[in-house]
């Protein structure tokens, strides 16, 4: 059995463990069978993981799926329940957190302390070391200088002296650089924590670094920091993160998260979506042996079942009675054969194998009938110049003041609104949408027109079933939403009965696009579309989007979504009002 992990135990949520020195030639991080429990709830099942001494590990998936917990448990923050986690690292491991919490009335300088109390600790041991040299006798000196030795080697190896200077340099670059020290932490904003927990871990040049979502709420400048000081960085790396353009330019092994269990593939986030194909054409193959086996067999029960039928049940004895024997013989032969059948049919009924997820795909909406649609898939052509959304001279003082002097939204437009946080982008969405009703001006809708609208918060959270929310959103009844719920493959049919309250803000996410998928929508509006959905579904949602005949607008600050969405036309929305420029 391997001993638990002992890192340097602190309430600090970047945890840095300086491990003995006489470990220095000894370096494993590993986890085995390693299971995490909360309450009834087993977030990680018999995990295995190994991070070798270079790595550039990323974690992916859905918002409670286990990333974070991960993290922890590397850290030593966690403890598993089961199974093992050895953590040696001579050069001590660095956790900055999604979401850290300090002790109650910690100002800034201390929780810098706390973050970076494994190099507080070598310099305190130092300091301490260095005073008993000057009381003890000669034997115990050659003891303690060498401990002192261990000590400032370690030390030095990590830049400590210069480490106050790095945290200054890296909050000025996260936009944190005029922050008081005596400030109480607590009057941070959870974004400012985050940084200021980045920070210190990107200065204590620990061999390991754990990063919960780094990128969160960076700009453009703090970006091109950050991933800077990552490619410099000469240890191991674990990265949770959404960012796929962090994801394409960093992560060489991606981890997927998912109902309690690790699924790893190599070549970066190439070969994450090369896997995940794979996969779905896989199980695609598995359904339709599935498929195949069922109807062979119960071809089999029906074709013995009729050869049985035409079998007399009793025939009069011929001679010595071989006829009514023949009989019977056939008869017990074709029962038999059928009751194999049955038995078969049973088993893989019992055991279904389900197809892969249906590609997403949007109801144009257009009020066309199912011919037309199948007609031309393309939408109706009257439609192609007709303005869906005529805006002119708006005005808005609710929320972030807005202004929108002319703009018009035609069927087939791509719009990418672009701006600074808090100048008005989700107010302008909720102008589109109908949501809130302008202070002056105009805005002439379609006929008709509907609106499918993804938020940038997910919805509020009912006491309803899931199945039963979908079917009230879309209109559908329960039998007939079940499966359109079920062919997204978004949720689970273990999850069709739970409560939506119950569900994490992922399984809620997924739940907000699969009503959006369902609605019919000739406008289509995202707000942050890629807040808390795994990397591969927000490829899939850009597919979809592509495919979709309707006009979209999308509120965004996803790298990649603005790389891919290059030839669409832009809104620009800052506090002088909404500028609109045409591919």
């Amino acid at each position: 059995m391997f001993p638990s992990p002992s890192p340097v135990h602190s309430p600090s949520p970047v945890r840095s463990a300086a491990r003995p020195q006489a470990a220095r030639s000894h370096r494993v991080c590993e986890l085995r069978s390693a299971t995490v429990r909360f309450a009834d709830r087993v977030v990680l099942d018999r995990v295995d993981l190994v991070v070798g001494p270079t790595a550039r590990i990323a974690l992916v998936g859905d918002n409670g799926a286990g990333k974070s917990t991960l993290l922890r448990l590397l850290s030593g923050a966690v403890r598993p329940v089961a199974g093992e986690a050895r953590v040696v690292l001579p050069g001590g491991l660095a956790h900055a957190a999604q979401d850290p919490r300090f002790p109650a009335g910690s100002t800034v300088a201390q929780a810098i302390d706390l973050l970076l109390a494994d190099l507080r600790a070598v310099e305190a041991e130092i300091q301490h070391v260095s005073d008993r040299l000057a009381v003890v006798g000669p034997d115990a000196q050659l003891a303690l200088l060498d401990r002192l030795g261990e000590l400032i080697d370690r030390f030095e190896a990590r830049d400590g002296h210069d480490v106050d200077l790095r945290v200054d340099a890296g909050l000025q670059q996260l936009g944190l650089g005029r922050l008081d020290r005596g400030r109480p932490v607590a009057s941070l904003s959870g974004g400012e924590r985050a940084r200021l927990a980045l920070a210190a871990a990107l200065a204590s040049r620990a061999e390991l670094l754990l990063l919960d979502e780094p990128t969160n709420d960076l700009d453009n400048q703090a970006l091109a920091w950050l991933e800077g000081r990552l490619a410099a960085h000469r240890g191991a790396m674990v990265v949770a993160t959404h960012d796929r353009t962090f994801l394409d330019r960093f992560a060489e092994d991606i981890i997927q998260v998912r109902s309690g269990g690790l699924s790893r593939s190599g070549n970066g986030y190439a070969g994450y979506l090369a896997a995940r194909a794979t996969e779905r054409r896989r199980q695609a193959e598995r359904h339709e042996e599935w498929r195949s086996e069922l109807a062979r067999s119960e071809a089999l029960v029906a074709a013995n079942a009729s050869r049985l039928a035409a079998i007399p049940r009793k025939l009069e004895l011929d001679g010595f009675g071989h006829g009514a024997f023949r009989a019977r013989s056939r008869d017990h032969g074709a029962m038999g054969r059928i009751r194999m059948a049955k038995e078969r049919v049973a088993r893989l009924r019992a055991e279904p194998v389900a197809p892969p997820p249906e590609p997403l795909r949007f109801d144009p909406g257009f009020a066309r009938t199912a011919e037309e649609r199948a007609e031309d898939p393309t939408g109706d052509t009257r439609l192609t110049e007709q303005a869906l959304l005529v805006l002119n001279g708006i005005r808005c003082t609710t929320g972030a003041a807005l202004r929108v002097d002319d703009w018009t939204i035609r069927r087939g437009d791509r719009w990418l609104v672009t701006g600074p946080n808090g100048a008005g982008k989700t107010t302008l969405l909720r102008v589109l949408a109908g949501d809130l009703a302008p202070d002056a001006g105009t805005l002439a809708r379609a006929e008709g027109l509907r609106v499918a609208w993804l938020r940038q918060d997910v919805a509020p959270a009912p006491s309803l079933p899931v199945v039963e929310c979908f079917a009230r959103a879309v209109g559908l009844h329960r039998e007939d939403a079940a499966a359109r719920l079920g062919a997204f493959g978004l949720l689970s049919e273990a999850e069709f009965d739970r409560a939506v309250r119950e569900l994490s803000v992922g399984q809620r996410r997924r739940l907000d696009l699969a009503i959006m998928l369902a609605t019919p929508s000739e406008l289509i509006l995202l707000d942050e579309p890629t807040n808390h959905l795994a990397p591969e579904l927000v490829e899939q949602l850009e597919d979809a989007l592509e495919a979709s005949p309707g006009a979209v607008v999308t509120v965004t600050h996803d790298r990649r979504w603005i790389g891919r969405a290059s030839g669409s036309s832009r809104v620009r929305v800052t506090s002088g009002g909404v500028a609109t420029s045409n591919r």
